[in-house]
């Protein structure tokens, strides 16, 4: 990433520095995982749609430590193998949105809560921006080589209530309390920023 680009990376001290964490990023470009991946303090391992492990692409994903997931069901291999880094005291990397757009945290689903609701992770919020502003001249599909990509890390927050509770309530409570520290990020980051 440094190579390609010039990212600028803040608050990256704000990942704690051991135990089960998930990453909450902002989507709205291709290159927004690889490019946490590559400026985050700590390993990552990413829930990835499965529609990437394609040709040569599969093997390394897979040998990096990144999770395939099945987007048209619940993939309770993929789910199984995302707490398992968690209880391993690893870290999680999502797209809340499940996809990618916007990247303004407008419509979360619910598997960002489900993942820290039930490990009890604290959610760092992750804002990339910068990734979507032009496109390339030689790679119309990527930013402009050595242009400025902003990682801007938040301050970790817990998603549950701290009752415990795992029922639907509790998981739409946490998801709405998410989303506004999210939105909260996202705001910040671009004032910080300028962007």
């Amino acid at each position: 990433m440094y190579g390609l680009w010039r990212p600028r990376v803040l608050g990256a001290w704000r990942v704690p520095a051991s135990g089960p964490v998930i990453l909450a990023v902002n989507h709205s470009h291709n290159i927004d995982g690889p490019m946490v991946m590559g400026v985050a303090p700590r390993p990552v391992h990413f829930l990835i749609k499965k529609e990437a492990f394609v040709g040569p692409l599969d093997p390394f994903l897979t040998g990096i430590g990144q999770l395939k997931v099945d987007r048209t069901t619940a993939d309770r291999t993929a789910i199984t193998q995302a707490l398992d880094v968690l209880t391993a005291g690893g870290v999680l990397g999502i797209f809340p949105e499940g996809t990618r757009g916007e990247g303004d945290f407008a419509s979360l689903r619910a598997g960002l809560a489900y993942f820290a609701v039930r490990s009890g992770a604290p959610i760092v919020p992750v804002a990339v921006l910068g990734s979507s502003d032009r496109p390339g001249r030689l790679i119309k599909a990527l930013p402009p080589l050595r242009s400025r990509v902003d990682v801007v890390f938040g301050d970790p927050f817990a998603a549950g209530d701290g009752s415990g509770r795992r029922t639907r309530k509790a998981l739409d409570e946490a998801t709405e309390r998410i989303q506004k520290q999210l939105t909260r990020h996202l705001e910040n980051a671009r004032r910080l920023t300028g962007r």
